[in-house]
This record gives structure tokens, sequence and C-alpha cells, in this order.
């Protein structure tokens, strides 16, 4: 679903979120490595061994386009898990954008190379090349569960997972939720306040001070 990808990407993390249950969040701390990027598309997941990088040059190979390559570990650390002759063969198989729960290196030259990429770490450590993981398996990154095929949405704001079978509810539910805020921007732009828009005084209202 082309169109989808392009619409979640354009409704954006935040909105994503909220609309999906407030479900799928990433709760980690993202390096976006080209700013104003954002992007949406499936997960093709890997499993890498702890420090190791042998699954993600051996996935490059399985990827497709419109992809979003997520890659993982037991637990994040700060070793580069790519680096720029990576993520040429990445743009070369046409990956929408790709997510890394460790470090990426030649940060200068992935900017340059304009795939977007969000990663926790900045490192020019060094990954092993020795440990067989896996290649389109369920990982976590940031507490949040990714399945392979699920839909990822990554801004500046971080990035969320929708179950690729939710994909439809959710984005009506992100239409319906824009409509409502261009009508609060058109009420705030001729001096009303989200306070009294939302409701908010029945907060205080309703207070029981016993």
């Amino acid at each position: 679903m082309p169109d989808g990808y392009r619409r979640f990407a354009e409704y954006g993390v935040s909105t994503v979120l909220e609309c999906n249950g407030r479900s799928g969040l990433i709760d980690a701390p993202l390096i976006q490595l080209c700013p104003g990027t954002r992007v949406a598309g499936p997960a093709r997941t890997v499993q890498c061994g702890q420090g190791d990088n042998l699954m993600v040059h051996a996935s490059l190979k399985e990827l497709a386009a419109g992809e979003i390559l997520v890659l993982s570990m037991p637990r994040p650390e700060a070793v580069a898990l790519m680096g720029e002759l990576m993520v040429r063969q990445a743009r070369a198989r046409g990956a929408a954008g790709i997510l890394v729960d460790g470090a990426v290196r030649d940060v200068e030259e992935l900017q340059s190379l304009g795939v977007p990429i969000w990663s926790r770490f900045i490192r020019a450590r060094t990954a092993t090349k020795k440990h067989i993981g896996a290649v389109n398996v369920p990982v976590t990154v940031g507490n949040c569960l990714i399945q392979p095929g699920d839909i990822v949405v990554l801004d500046a704001d971080g990035g969320v997972i929708v179950d690729a079978a939710q994909a439809q509810p959710v984005l009506q539910a992100c239409l319906e939720r824009e409509q409502r805020e261009q009508r609060v921007r058109a009420e705030i732009e001729r001096g009303g306040f989200t306070f009294d828009l939302y409701g908010m005084q029945a907060v205080f209202d309703n207070r029981n001070d016993a």
C-alpha cells in the first residue's frame, strides 16, 4: 500500500501514535541523521548478535524496495552496525529508511547518501562478523516489539509501530484527528484557547476536594 505508507509519513509519528491507541511507541532516544526526513514502510527486521553485524550484511541481499531496515541486538550497545558501504547497498536496494538500535558511523558520508536513518548512537566502534542471528523475526527496539511487515513510521519525533492489519482504521483515525485539529487551529487564529476548546475547565469543576 504505497499510498498508505505515504499518508502515514505525512501524518507523522505523534499523530499516528495518538490514533494507534497510544501504543507502538519506540521509546528510545533516536538520533535523526538526516533532519527534515519522514518515512513509513514495512519492517524488514534483523536480529544481530551482540555487537555483531554479520546478519546486517546478509539481510541487504533480501531487502526490498520501500522497506524500513530495522536492526536490533539483544541489548542496545554503542557498536556501529552500519557504515557508508552498507548504507550504499541499502540505497541501491531501494530502502525507504533505516532504524538502528545500536550505532552507525561514517556520519557525513551517510548524510550525503540521503537515506533517512535513525540510530540510538553514533560511534566508530567496529562490530564483529561472526554471530549468526536471524532476518525477518520479531525484534524489540525501545521496549517496542516489531514484527516483520509491521508499519514503521519515523520522523523528527522518533518512531512508532503500527500492526499492518490495523493500517486502515489507524489511517482513518488520523484523517479525522487532522480534520479536528484544523478546526482547532482556525479557532486559535481567532483568539481561542485549547483550555476552552477541549473543555478542560470541567476537570476543575468536577474535582473533589473532600
